[in-house]
């Protein structure tokens, strides 16, 4: 299931400084991201719950992306 857009994959390129972009670099882009943000998330939501919280805080994903 994907969930980040193709539109913004482009506009994440062109905005570094591509002039084009085909349409399998957008989608590496995203999956990429996605396989990124969805270990983000993980560690995130096993941070929280070992605090005790269901609920995910910043701080939670700041430490995520530091380990």
């Amino acid at each position: 299931m994907t969930v980040l857009a193709i539109a913004a994959m482009e506009k994440l390129l062109k905005r570094n400084g591509a002039k084009r972009v085909s349409e399998e670099a957008k989608e590496a882009l995203r999956e990429a991201l996605e396989e990124y943000a969805d270990n983000i998330c993980r560690k995130a939501v096993a941070l929280a719950a070992h605090a005790g919280r269901t609920t995910v805080k910043a701080s939670d994903i700041k430490l995520a992306l530091k380990g």
